[in-house]
């Protein structure tokens, strides 16, 4: 994801900066693995030793999926906050800000404009721009994240769950004592993006306390590498209240921000934003722009962008080719890539090492070895750009990655043949794509070559190794790696014992993996969200649902909360065993203990109560759902009328259609499907007609009158659906000519063929050809019935239009 306008963070042993500066972009480093995460570069960091080295595979551990592990012990940058914050009665940041945003017109500045017309924006600067670059640089040092005021707020900030007046004024006080930098520091180092906002927002309400620039520009960064764009525009918004100078940049996060929820006519519109409030683009803004544009393969608009960029004065450099590049390599146009890599010196702007880079990710992915060594040759040739040990290290990540450990091991030992140290990061990344594909005994022998080299191999090659015997479902020889782990000085570490965990749930052994958790303190590693999770879920599959939701509590009580997604699953689990009752009371307890309740976590729950018959605690449960700020959506409504329908209750299922239109929802296809059928069950067809008016009249549906036709002739009701037959012989379209020949075969098999005849002769009426097999049968029954007159001009129809020749004795 773009991170073109970050207040950037370069990470040093003992300090971390923050630099604000209109350009940031200038600051390019080459990381190791830049072509892997291609939003490095755009971040301005500069990593060749500090990387995260979850290797995606072995990654799988913070994706809270059942089953699955990702070993940075966290939901990345994308995931569903599942904490709600509340400090005092504010609680600002609502349960929508981490789902996708909507296109919601505030009118107050300017957003509704068009999405890609945002593109014209820089015309208006014609002329009077040139590149500029702000030296304005803040610096938050390492020391700050360890000041014993920032601790100790952040110690009251994860007692939320048991907030009162005391705590509250005791995190006042020490509010009015924080110095800028500190309160970055706070913010920073919440896990949870959402708490930090709601810190935030409670900071700037204090009496006698004002947010710093710096806090504002943090709190934003903060927020580009989430899709809480609801909250990041606030931010903004609230910048332009407090008088707070808004820079590009500033700008540039919330294009990030509905980047990565997807949004791309949203983050367009960010540039109309800017031109309203009189902000200048500068570089950086129009990277991102182009990032965001070649991110949503729209490579034409881009290129356009490009050109308005150099006409208004913006050069480019060699971020915004990158953005280009790594743009056509997604959708898979790698010549136009390689071409534009060509062009760039006569551009006045030479590739550098992250453009070869990204072509060369595209290459290992495809296997196509022979093309990245003459990538590699090219690098030397034309750009005088010699590989070096950031080259190796990026093509043996992104092959391990890709599953071809075998041409990964070759490059790392031609890596070693010239010289260059290669470290155990590059080793481990390896041993875990052989253990992805079982080769356990490849792997445990480039351990031992490891040793040889006098790499020693850290926690994360023997995590890999744990994972790899749990896949290959060798638990026995997983726990022996453990204990040899110790033996060789590596101290396993939570996410190897959560390797195993997973392991033993996947085996079935749901039960041993909870008494191994139970047990942590005895072997000195503490479980996080993530142990809790696939212990949780491996309880659900084994139809422990009652350990699993004991699991849940003990879950909350240790300060870690499943997500909705979580919850959800076991949600259905009960459920589907028949415990609804249970689960209403398990909502309640994760309402309570302020767990992420969702929409879907409700709609479950209705759901099962449906399936049971129980209406009316289906009904009180969507009352539940308005107390709880949890507004019904379109499927709880479509839930609750397919209950009622199958009871034949018509009138209070057509009032929760009424209802759900009332509330600005509008009816999905499934909704008209299950509206259509159960009206036509039961032959109200008059009603039906009446609340698909409305429905249409909030969503029109082209074929709802043909579903109807369709229903009513399973139904046996073929009168009323040769009744509504007008309405969809409007059009000459094959659906409808597909539902004529499904009300001509309901005709014929009850005998009644002059009826199937007149609808053919009213498809023939509307340029609607019928088919011609159906018709055959039609005047063969025609003939039985002794109606040979229909009969001859029913295939008379079909000789006219030149679809049949004439036969014997029929009558011209």
């Amino acid at each position: 994801m773009v991170m073109g306008m970050n207040l950037l963070g370069k990470v040093f042993t003992n300090r971390r900066l923050i630099h604000l500066c209109a350009n940031p972009l200038s600051y390019i480093g080459l990381r190791v693995f830049s072509t892997t995460n291609f939003g490095s570069q755009l971040e301005g960091k500069c990593e060749t030793n500090n990387i995260n080295y979850g290797y995606d595979g072995l990654g799988n551990m913070g994706s809270r999926v059942p089953g699955e592990l990702r070993f940075t012990g966290s939901n990345g940058d994308d995931a569903h906050i599942s904490q709600n914050f509340n400090f005092g009665c504010l609680n600002e940041v609502d349960s929508h800000d981490d789902e996708h945003c909507g296109d919601d017109n505030d009118g107050d500045e300017g957003e509704c404009s068009g999405g890609d017309d945002s593109l014209e924006v820089l015309n208006s600067f014609q002329g009077s721009h040139e590149n500029r670059e702000d030296t304005r640089r803040f610096e938050i040092y390492e020391s700050e994240f360890r000041h014993p005021l920032v601790r100790e707020v952040c110690r009251l900030i994860t007692l939320r769950s048991g907030w009162n007046r005391k705590l509250e004024g005791e995190l006042r006080h020490l509010l009015r004592s924080l110095k800028p930098p500190q309160v970055c520091a706070v913010l920073r180092s919440q896990d949870d993006e959402r708490v930090a906002l709601n810190f935030f927002y409670w900071a700037d309400r204090q009496w006698r306390y004002r947010h710093d620039i710096i806090v504002y520009y943090t709190m934003l960064d903060i927020l580009s590498k989430t899709k809480l764009c609801q909250g990041i525009k606030r931010v903004l918004r609230l910048m332009q209240r407090r008088g707070i100078e808004r820079l590009p940049e500033a700008f540039g996060y919330v294009m990030e921000s509905y980047s990565r929820a997807g949004m791309l006519r949203n983050a367009l519109r960010v540039l109309t934003l800017m031109q309203k409030a009189g902000v200048e683009p500068n570089l950086s803004v129009c990277n991102t722009t182009i990032y965001v544009l070649a991110k949503g393969k729209k490579l034409k608009k881009a290129l356009r962008f490009l050109e308005r960029m150099q006409l208004i004065g913006i050069k480019p450099n060699v971020v915004t080719y990158n953005c280009l590049i790594k743009g056509f390599c997604d959708i898979n146009q790698i010549k136009d890539a390689l071409e534009l890599i060509a062009e760039m010196p006569s551009k006045g702007c030479p590739p550098d090492k992250v453009s070869y880079y990204t072509v060369m990710a595209f290459f290992c992915k495809e296997k196509r070895i022979e093309e990245v060594k003459k990538l590699m040759e090219n690098m030397v040739r034309n750009s005088n750009l010699r590989p070096d040990q950031v080259t190796y290290n990026t093509l043996i990540h992104n092959l391990s990655k890709h599953g071809h450990a075998d041409d990964a091991l070759a490059f790392l030992r031609e890596a070693e043949e010239k010289g260059f140290p290669i470290d155990k990061v590059e080793y481990s990344a390896i041993v875990h794509s052989f253990c992805k594909k079982g080769r356990i005994d490849e792997a445990k022998s480039l351990v031992n070559n490891m040793y040889i080299q006098g790499c020693i191999p850290d926690v994360v090659t023997y995590t890999a190794i744990v994972d790899g015997f749990c896949r290959a479902g060798k638990l026995d020889e997983a726990k022996r790696m453990l204990q040899q782990m110790y033996k060789h000085g590596c101290k396993p570490n939570t996410v190897s014992y959560t390797a195993l965990l997973n392991g033993l749930c996947r085996s079935g052994k749901s039960v041993e993996a909870r008494e191994m958790m139970n047990a942590s303190e005895e072997h000195w590693w503490t479980p996080n969200a993530v142990t809790y999770s696939v212990v949780m879920h491996g309880l659900r599959r084994e139809g422990k649902l009652s350990e699993a939701c004991d699991l849940v509590r003990q879950m909350v009580g240790k300060g870690f909360f499943p997500t909705p997604v979580e919850i959800n699953m076991l949600l259905q689990s009960l459920c589907q065993d028949g415990k609804i009752v249970d689960a209403k009371k398990f909502i309640e307890e994760c309402l309570n203990n302020d767990c992420a309740i969702n929409v879907v976590n409700f709609t479950t729950v209705i759901h099962g109560f449906c399936q049971t018959g129980e209406l009316e605690a289906a009904l009180s449960l969507l009352d539940d759902m308005y107390l709880s700020n949890k507004h019904p959506d379109e499927v709880t409504y479509t839930t609750l009328f397919d209950a009622f329908g199958r009871e034949g209750r018509m009138e209070e299922a057509s009032e929760l259609i009424t209802r759900m239109l009332s509330k600005g929802l509008d009816p999905t296809p499934v909704t008209y499907r299950t509206v259509i059928h159960r009206y036509c069950q039961w032959g109200r067809v008059e009603d039906l007609l009446k609340l698909l008016e409305k429905m249409l009249a909030r969503q029109p549906f082209r074929t709802a009158y043909n579903q109807v036709i369709v229903k009513l002739c399973d139904f046996g009701y073929l009168e009323e659906a040769n009744k509504l037959l007008g309405k969809v012989l409007r059009t000459a379209s094959k659906f409808d000519a597909d539902t004529c020949h499904v009300l001509m075969r309901r005709y014929l098999d009850k005998g009644m063929a002059l009826s199937a005849y007149k609808v053919a002769s009213r498809m023939f009426s509307r340029n609607l050809i019928p088919d011609l097999k159906l018709c055959e049968k039609v005047s063969k029954r025609l003939m039985m019935d002794g109606n040979k007159v229909e009969a001859d001009n029913l295939m008379l129809r079909f000789v006219e239009r030149g679809c049949m020749t004439p036969q014997n004795g029929m009558q011209l």
